[in-house]
């Protein structure tokens, strides 16, 4: 099990941009697969990037080549880089790990998440 806390969201104008992290507690960061999720009013959490403990990832179409995951094994930390917001990317958005102990494993399925963290409000005004 792993604490997940998450930071760095706000509100920002259309066009801007937003680097979110999330700090897992613990040890063995390596191991865990790691993703972000976003939840919009009314909406179900939907998946927005992976990545394995290696640094495998996927996207959501809706962000590639927009936004970018990323993640720091000797901070504990995963982090969200989002340019070019625009206001369809209002959400909360969450956290999530899942011990892999390959390390090449990344995650799309919100079942799939054993731990999340409380998550960050984005909000892109337009």
């Amino acid at each position: 099990q792993v604490q997940l806390v998450e930071s760095g969201g706000g509100l920002v104008q259309a066009g801007g941009s937003l680097r979110l992290s999330c700090l897992a507690s613990g040890r063995s960061f390596s191991t865990f697969s790691m993703g972000w999720f976003r939840q919009a009013p009314g909406k179900e959490r939907a998946f927005v990037a992976g990545i394995s403990g290696t640094g495998r990832i996927a996207y959501a179409e809706s962000v590639k080549g927009r936004f970018t995951i990323s993640r720091d094994n000797a901070k504990n930390t995963v982090y969200l880089q989002t340019n070019s917001l625009t206001p369809e990317d209002t959400a909360v958005y969450y956290c999530g790990a899942k011990k892999d102990y390959s390390g090449t494993v990344y995650y799309t399925r919100t079942y799939e998440y054993t731990d999340w963290g409380q998550g960050t409000q984005v909000t892109v005004s337009s």
